[in-house]
C-alpha cells in the first residue's frame, strides 16, 4: 500500500472525458448519469406515502409525474375492484407553483421533503376526506365522488394542516397562530392570536422537526373537544448569522440555532377547550430545560399522555395530563446511563390500556401497560430489536410490527413483519416472507395492510394484504418487464454479496457490488460508501440505487460496512459511539478496508470512500487517519466540529462541550487536516441551515493555511441535500470526474 499526498486545483464542473466517453457510449445497457437524472425516473412507478382507509376499502398513495420526477400528484385506488385513479393532479390546481414562505421550506427541509405538488395528505379518523396542502394552500377530496374542494387561497402559508377526527373540522397553522375551519360553514376561528416574531403556536419547533423525529405542534383529541397545542419562545436562542447564498446574490439570515451546551427555545404545552373556549396550561414540571418528546390520546380523549425528555437524554417521562385541567402526574419512567431513544411506538387502547415500547433489556422491545402505568406484560423479546410497531387489532388481540430477525435471532440485512399477541406473550410469527426488506401501513382496525417489499432483483413495490399476509391486489406492481425504464440497464448489474466482521464483540454487516464482467483475477478499485452515524445503517438485501450502478460502470468495486453505532440494533451496538463519535466508527471502517486490502481482486493504494452529512464527517475523519490509507475522499456537507451542531442530536452522543471536552476535541476534523493520505473532493450547500456552511468554510481556511490543496464544489441556493435532476446530474459528474483521476483511469496509481 502507498501513502501520498497528490496535488489539485479547484475544480470548476466540467464534463470530463471519461463522462463524456460513457455519455457517448454506443452500448445502450449502459447506464450514464445523463439518463439517472432525467425523466422519467429509473425507480419506476414507486407508491410514495401510501396509506389505507380507515375502513381498509380505499388505498391513497402519491406518485411522481411522468412528464417531472419532482411533482407529485394524489392518486388513490379501491381496495376491491378497480383501477387506480388520479384524485389530486397538482399541476391542474396550481399550475403555476410560487416561492414557499421561509418557514414552510425549512420545515419541508427538517421532513427531508424535496418534490413539489402533493407532498403529504391526511385522512380523517371516518375515511370521509382526504386533505391534502398544496403549494401554501389547502385542499380537501371528498371520498365519496371525488369532488375536490379548495379550502383558503391566501398570500400566506397555511401548513402543517389536519382533518379532525371525525371529519368536521380543518386546522392549520397561519402566520404562527392555529387556525380552525369549521367544515359544515367555512367559518374560520383563531384559536390563537399572538403567534408572531420569536413567538410561535403549534408548531414543532427546529430541534423537535430536526432531531426529534416530531414534525407537528398540536393534537386533537379524538371527540375533538380539545386541542392540544405547543408554544414555542425562541428569544432564549442563540442568533447564528447565516449567509443564504443563492445564484442571484446573498443576504444574511438571523438564525436561531441551538448549538450543543447552548439554550433550547422555551417549550410549553396548552390545551384549548373547544366547548367553553379555555386554555390550560400543562404542568410540565418545574424544570423548563426539558423537551416536549411525544403527545397522545387515550382512545376515549380523556387522558392526554406527554412524553418529557430530560436535557441530558438519560431520562423519558411518561405523564398522564387530565385535559380539563393541566395537573400531570409521572405514570411511567425510562432511564439510560447514555440515553434513552425516542419511537413512535406509543398506542391507547379502546379499554384504557396502552402500548409502548422499551430498551431496557438491551434490544427495544414492545411492553403492554394499564392506564395507570402498571406494566402489565412483555408483548416481545429477544435478542433482537422491533423496528416499528404497525398495528393493533383489538378484536382479536394481535400486534403486529417490523422487525431485522429470523428463527428467534438479529438478521440485520433483512425486515419482515411479523404478529404477536397483547394477551400473552408469544413466539412472533412471520406475516410477511423472509429474503428481502419489508416496511408496512395497516389501517386502524389492524385487519389489512399496505405492504412494500424490495430485494436485490425487486424495484420497490407496494400491494395490499389482508392481516394474515393474504395478498388482495397491487398498488404499484413496478414489475422489472421490458416496459421499466430501468430495464435496458438490468444486464448490467453487478453481484452484490454479503458478509461480516467481528470487532469487540459486535457482529458487523457489509455488502459489496462488483462492476459488470468482474474478473477475479485482475484488480479494481473500491469506492467506500458510508454514512456510518446513528439511524442510518445502508446494507440490506433491497434494490439497489442507480448511482450506485454508476461507480459500477466506470470499474469500481462499491462495499459499504455499517460500523457500531449505526442502524437500529442493539443499545450496546449503538451507544459504543457514546462520547466518542468518530472514533469506533472509524476503527471499524480501518477494519472494513484491511479486509478489502486482503482480497487479490482489490488494488490496496487506490480505495476512496463518499458519503454526505454524517457520512461527510466519516469521509474527512477516515481521509485523515493513516492507517486507512485512502487515496481521495468525497466529503459532503460534513459536520466539522460537534460544538457547531445542534443540541439534541449532539449531546445525545457527545453530552455537552463543557462536559466532554476530550471527546469534542478528538472529533475536530481541523487538528487532523495534516494526516491527509489523499486527495478532498469538499462540498456543501451555500443555504445549509442544518450542517452551517462554517463547517465546511473552517476546513477551507485550514487549508489554505496550511498550504494544502484541495478541490471544492459549492451549491449555491441548495441547504442540506441537493435538488432537481440538473444540479445532481453535475454534481454526480463532478464525483466521477474526482474519481477517475484518483483512483480510476486517469489516477497515477493506475498508470504504474
Amino acid at each position: 500500500m502507498r501513502n501520498k499526498l497528490l496535488a489539485s486545483t479547484l475544480f470548476l464542473a466540467a464534463l470530463s472525458p471519461f463522462t463524456a466517453v460513457m455519455a457517448q457510449t454506443a452500448d445502450p445497457a449502459v447506464l450514464t448519469p445523463e439518463r439517472v437524472f432525467a425523466n422519467p425516473s429509473l425507480a419506476g412507478p414507486v407508491a410514495r406515502g401510501v396509506s389505507l382507509s380507515p375502513d381498509g376499502e380505499l388505498v391513497a398513495f402519491l406518485r411522481s409525474r411522468e412528464d417531472d420526477v419532482d411533482v407529485l400528484d394524489l392518486w388513490a385506488a379501491p381496495t376491491g375492484e378497480g383501477e387506480p385513479f388520479k384524485l389530486i393532479d397538482a399541476r391542474a390546481l396550481v399550475p403555476d407553483a410560487g416561492e414557499l414562505s421561509e418557514a414552510e421550506k425549512a420545515r419541508r427541509e427538517r421532513m427531508r421533503i424535496s418534490q413539489r405538488g402533493v407532498v403529504e395528505y391526511s385522512w380523517d379518523q371516518q375515511g370521509r376526506y382526504i386533505l391534502a396542502p398544496l403549494e401554501g394552500d389547502i385542499f380537501l377530496a371528498s371520498r365519496e365522488g371525488g369532488a375536490v374542494r379548495r379550502l383558503t387561497e391566501t398570500p400566506a402559508d397555511e401548513i402543517d394542516a389536519k382533518v379532525s377526527p371525525q371529519g368536521n373540522f380543518v386546522s392549520f397553522v397561519r402566520d404562527q397562530d392555529l387556525v380552525v375551519l369549521d367544515l359544515n360553514g367555512d367559518r374560520e376561528t383563531a384559536v390563537t392570536t399572538d403567534g408572531e416574531g420569536l413567538i410561535t403556536w403549534a408548531t414543532a419547533e427546529f430541534i423537535a422537526q430536526e432531531e426529534m423525529d416530531r414534525d407537528t405542534g398540536y393534537w386533537w383529541s379524538p371527540d375533538e373537544r380539545y386541542i392540544a397545542l405547543q408554544r414555542t419562545d425562541e428569544s432564549t436562542v442563540d442568533i447564528v448569522p447565516r449567509l443564504d447564498i443563492t445564484g442571484g446574490g446573498a443576504s444574511v439570515v438571523e438564525q436561531r440555532y441551538p448549538r450543543a451546551g447552548r439554550p433550547n427555545a422555551v417549550v410549553e404545552l396548552y390545551v384549548h377547550d373547544r366547548q367553553g373556549g379555555e386554555r390550560v396550561k400543562v404542568d410540565l414540571g418545574s424544570n423548563p430545560d426539558i423537551y416536549l418528546a411525544r403527545v397522545n390520546w387515550s382512545a376515549d380523549g380523556r387522558t392526554l399522555y406527554v412524553q418529557r425528555q430530560s436535557r441530558d437524554q438519560k431520562t423519558l417521562d411518561l405523564l398522564s395530563v387530565d385535559p380539563a385541567t393541566g395537573a400531570s402526574r409521572v405514570i411511567v419512567t425510562q432511564r439510560s446511563d447514555a440515553w434513552v431513544s425516542l419511537n413512535n411506538d406509543f398506542r391507547a387502547l379502546e379499554n384504557g390500556d396502552f402500548i409502548w415500547a422499551s430498551e431496557e433489556s438491551g434490544w427495544k422491545h414492545l411492553y403492554l401497560y394499564n392506564r395507570d402505568g402498571r406494566r402489565l406484560r412483555a408483548i416481545t423479546s429477544g435478542e433482537w430489536p422491533v423496528k416499528s410497531l404497525d398495528g393493533v387489532n383489538q378484536q382479536t388481540g394481535e400486534v403486529f410490527f417490523t422487525a431485522s430477525m429470523r428463527d428467534g435471532r438479529e438478521l440485520p440485512i433483512e425486515q419482515q413483519m411479523f404478529r404477536a399477541s397483547l394477551r400473552r406473550t408469544v413466539t412472533p410469527t412471520p406475516v410477511t416472507p423472509a429474503g428481502g426488506w419489508w416496511s408496512a401501513s395497516m389501517n386502524r382496525t389492524g385487519t389489512a395492510y399496505v405492504g412494500n417489499y424490495t430485494d436485490m432483483d425487486t424495484p420497490a413495490q407496494s400491494g395490499l394484504y389482508r392481516a394474515d399476509g393474504t395478498f388482495v391486489r397491487w398498488i404499484e406492481e413496478n414489475r422489472l418487464d421490458a416496459d421499466h425504464p430501468m430495464y435496458p440497464y438490468v444486464s448490467r448489474r453487478g453481484e452484490t454479496t454479503f458478509g461480516t466482521l467481528e470487532s469487540h464483540g459486535e457482529t458487523l454487516v457489509w455488502q459489496m457490488t462488483t462492476p459488470p464482467g468482474f474478473d477475479p483475477s485482475r484488480q479494481y478499485p473500491v469506492v467506500m460508501q458510508v454514512y456510518g452515524g446513528p439511524g442510518g445503517g445502508g446494507v440490506k438485501k433491497g434494490w439497489q440505487s442507480s448511482t450506485s450502478q454508476l461507480l459500477t460502470e466506470a470499474g469500481y468495486i462499491v462495499f459499504r460496512l455499517d460500523n457500531r453505532g449505526e442502524g437500529l440494533r442493539s443499545a450496546a451496538f449503538k451507544q459504543a459511539l457514546y462520547l466518542k463519535m468518530g472514533q469506533p466508527e472509524i476503527e471499524d471502517q480501518v477494519l472494513a478496508a484491511n479486509y478489502l486490502r486482503s482480497l487479490p481482486y482489490v488494488a490496496d493504494d487506490r480505495i476512496a470512500m463518499m458519503g454526505w452529512s454524517y457520512g461527510g464527517f466519516m469521509s474527512l475523519m477516515a481521509l485523515t487517519e493513516p492507517d486507512m490509507g485512502l487515496a481521495s475522499a468525497i466529503v459532503g456537507a460534513p459536520p466539522t466540529e460537534w460544538s457547531l451542531y445542534d443540541t439534541h442530536y449532539t449531546e445525545r452522543f457527545m453530552s455537552t462541550p463543557e462536559a466532554n471536552v476530550a471527546g469534542y476535541a478528538a472529533s475536530d476534523a481541523i487538528p487532523r487536516l495534516p494526516n491527509l493520505t489523499g486527495r478532498m473532493l469538499l462540498l456543501h450547500g451555500m443555504a445549509d441551515d442544518n450542517v452551517i456552511l462554517e463547517n465546511t468554510t473552517r476546513v477551507m481556511d485550514a487549508m489554505q493555511a496550511s498550504s494544502i490543496p484541495f478541490e471544492l464544489m459549492l451549491f449555491p441556493g441548495q441547504r442540506h441535500g441537493v435538488r432537481g435532476n440538473e444540479r445532481q446530474l453535475m454534481q454526480w459528474r463532478t464525483y466521477l470526474d474526482f474519481l477517475d483521476r484518483t483512483i480510476g483511469t486517469r489516477a497515477p496509481a493506475a498508470q504504474d
